[in-house]
């Protein structure tokens, strides 16, 4: 047959488990600050031919995921692999020319790897990524090694497992009921398709066990770098304002002059975070000139610089404000303020630092005329596969 070199393809992500094993679902543990499905989401979303993802999960995580993407359809999970697999396909588009199925626990899957098993899977019917068995495998029986498989036609497959959509369909229909089948392509070789290797790499595994956990964690580390960016912003101070910094509002007889809420912190900490990520400051976001956003809550300026950050495959790791001031005492309010940092910016508390210092009654922030905030931000930056 001759191979399109535009298709349809339709991505099936499964991530219905219930994380037995690991104390809850290993979907959702994060990795390098984000979601594993979310990181095995992104893959597919960069492949050309995939123009649709369908999620199958619980009700409960699909909110967590859209943190993070949109453009996602959701299925909901059945009783075993292959049951949320068949509502997964029975969602996608009746255009779709090839279906790809995958593990939501595979969060290091290539995208290039992707392709590749599309492409094979539109030409030949049916392809999985595998990869050469590494280690010696033994056959055995009530303790005692029965036989020595030859290692060299031994692969260890991989998803995502790719079918023509109207082959996996038929093998879904015929065999889908059968409990003992571990993966789809079982159901495809009944139906006497032949299904084609496609070459992948070591890195495409599956989070199973708590040592998973730390191979992916030092895998991100390994695939990543790290930048810091430093925000500032000044704002006076002025009687009939609310005093509101990092999202908490703090009773005094003044509060902060300007076209948002005045949250200086919230702005310094999102230039710094814009900063290191080289993508400009909110003033460019948010223009003081417009009359739309006159008075805008900052915790919205902030969730778009965190849609940002996530579009950029990036992850905060550390945030650091320093709030000038003279006056009110800010000390009493530290801990409401570093909770609610890590509440905007979706971050454990032990990555926030928040202070103060005063001005030691010099100039306009010694009279209490003004404040400002100093901030430095620390975002990880994933590299393109």
């Amino acid at each position: 047959m001759t191979v399109s070199t535009d298709f349809f393809a339709s991505a099936v992500i499964v991530a219905g488990g219930s994380g037995s094993r690991m104390g809850r679902p290993k979907q959702l543990l994060p990795v390098g600050g984000k979601p594993v499905v979310v990181r095995s989401i992104e893959a597919f979303q960069k492949c050309p031919h995939v123009r649709e993802i369908v999620v199958v999960t619980p009700e409960e995580n699909r909110e967590v995921v859209l943190r993070y993407v949109q453009g996602v359809r959701f299925a909901n999970p059945g009783q075993t692999r292959l049951e949320s697999v068949k509502n997964g396909v029975s969602c996608i588009n009746a255009s779709a020319d090839v279906v790809a199925v995958h593990d939501g626990a595979r969060p290091f899957v290539a995208s290039s790897h992707i392709e590749n098993a599309l492409q094979t899977a539109l030409e030949k019917g049916a392809a999985v990524l595998a990869v050469p068995v590494k280690d010696t495998v033994k056959e055995g029986e009530n303790g005692a090694v029965m036989r020595t498989l030859e290692r060299s036609k031994l692969w260890a497959a991989q998803t995502p497992q790719c079918y023509r959509r109207e082959i996996l369909e038929e093998a879904l229909e015929k065999f889908g009921a059968q409990k003992e089948a571990t993966d789809e392509s079982q159901l495809v070789e009944k139906l006497g398709v032949s299904v084609r290797l496609v070459p992948s790499d070591y890195t495409n595994f599956k989070i199973t066990t708590p040592e998973d956990l730390i191979f992916a964690e030092a895998l991100v580390s390994t695939n990543s770098y790290q930048r810091t960016g430093f925000g500032f912003d000044l704002h006076r101070l002025e009687p009939g304002r609310k005093f509101i910094v990092g999202g908490v509002e703090i009773e005094h007889t003044k509060g902060f002059l300007g076209h948002s809420d005045g949250d200086l912190v919230l702005h310094a900490l999102c230039d710094a975070i814009l900063g290191a990520l080289c993508a400009g400051e909110i003033g460019i976001l948010f223009p003081p000139t417009d009359p739309t956003i006159k008075g805008i809550d900052s915790k919205e300026i902030a969730k778009k610089v965190l849609q940002i950050v996530r579009e950029r495959h990036a992850e905060i790791i550390h945030l650091d404000a320093t709030l000038i001031t003279q006056e009110p005492k800010i000390k009493p309010h530290y801990d409401r303020v570093r909770a609610s940092l890590a509440s905007i910016f979706e971050m454990p508390l032990n990555q926030i630092s928040f202070k103060s210092k005063s001005h030691e009654h010099v100039g306009e922030i010694g009279r209490g005329e003004a404040a400002m905030c100093q901030a430095v931000a620390t975002v990880q930056v994933r590299k393109e596969k």
